[in-house]
């Protein structure tokens, strides 16, 4: 584990573990490096070099004013792939951290990307619009930042226990322990990165940067994600990658890697071995 410190002076947690082919880990909103546990010791296990990383203003990373920006995420990571000087690594995101994964291959992965995976994930836009007509309304948006606003502590406890895990389902298995460690993990970060990653998230568009991408990239989504809808994220996504492959998981949840890592695992490490 350490930091880095980027050009703008901002220090970027990041834990790196083993040795031999390097998976970057991208998590997502509001969380940290941490929510990658499972992963990150399933695949040390297999003999990766397994890393992740807090975004700024998330976990341990300085929590930033400024620079809550996907082009600025996406640079830091540029940043920190450089620090370590990662070559022919695979970059796995999820919510959030799967636009982190799509911009940053786009933009600066030329020549240290082998693979890429996106979970889960908010490409190619979340917010309705007349060239969107499929997303969500901006009413959505403004409400979680309302939520946040008004008593962060409770909303965060809100998000786990229902939508993101699918505990709101009948017949959930609940696990308490995955929604402390989500408030845990959120709550860690800061309050003004929080508020403006909603419309980075929200708003962002990365229809060219997927058209871009020109290495393999698995697109994983459950077709029961109640914060991300797979029918204007993954369902649109595969269209515009050049190499990309699509796996819809019947009745799974946004956070699938954590309710169900014994199925979302070994589909990683075939991809990762294909």
């Amino acid at each position: 584990m350490g930091t880095i410190t980027t050009k703008d002076g901002t220090q970027i947690f990041y834990k790196d573990w083993g040795k031999g082919q390097p998976i970057v880990f991208h998590h997502g909103w509001p969380l940290s490096a941490d929510d990658w546990d499972n992963q990150m010791l399933f695949f040390l296990s297999k003999g990766y070099r397994v890393i992740a990383h807090d975004r700024r203003g998330h976990g341990r990373s300085t929590q930033t004013s400024t620079g809550n920006d996907m082009d600025t995420y996406a640079a830091d990571v540029a940043e920190l792939a450089s620090a370590l000087d990662l070559r022919d690594a695979i970059h796995v995101g999820h919510s959030t951290g799967g636009g982190e994964v799509t911009r940053y291959v786009a933009q600066h992965g030329k020549g240290r990307v082998a693979k890429a995976v996106i979970i889960s994930a908010i490409p190619p836009v979340m917010l309705k619009s007349d060239s969107n007509p499929g997303g969500l309304p901006i009413a959505v948006f403004d409400d979680l930042r309302a939520q946040l606003a008004a008593n962060r502590a409770q909303f965060y406890l809100d998000v786990p226990t229902g939508p993101f895990y699918g505990f709101n389902r009948k017949d959930a298995k609940v696990s308490p322990g995955l929604i402390q460690n989500w408030w845990r993990q959120g709550m860690i970060g800061g309050a003004k990165a929080h508020y403006e990653c909603i419309k980075v998230f929200s708003e962002t568009d990365f229809t060219e940067d997927l058209k871009k991408i020109d290495v393999p990239v698995l697109v994983m989504h459950g077709d029961d994600d109640q914060i991300v809808p797979i029918a204007d994220a993954a369902l649109l996504s595969i269209k515009l990658l050049k190499h990309g492959t699509l796996k819809v998981y019947k009745g799974l949840p946004h956070g699938m890697c954590s309710t169900h890592p014994e199925i979302i695992n070994p589909d990683l490490l075939a991809f990762f071995q294909a």
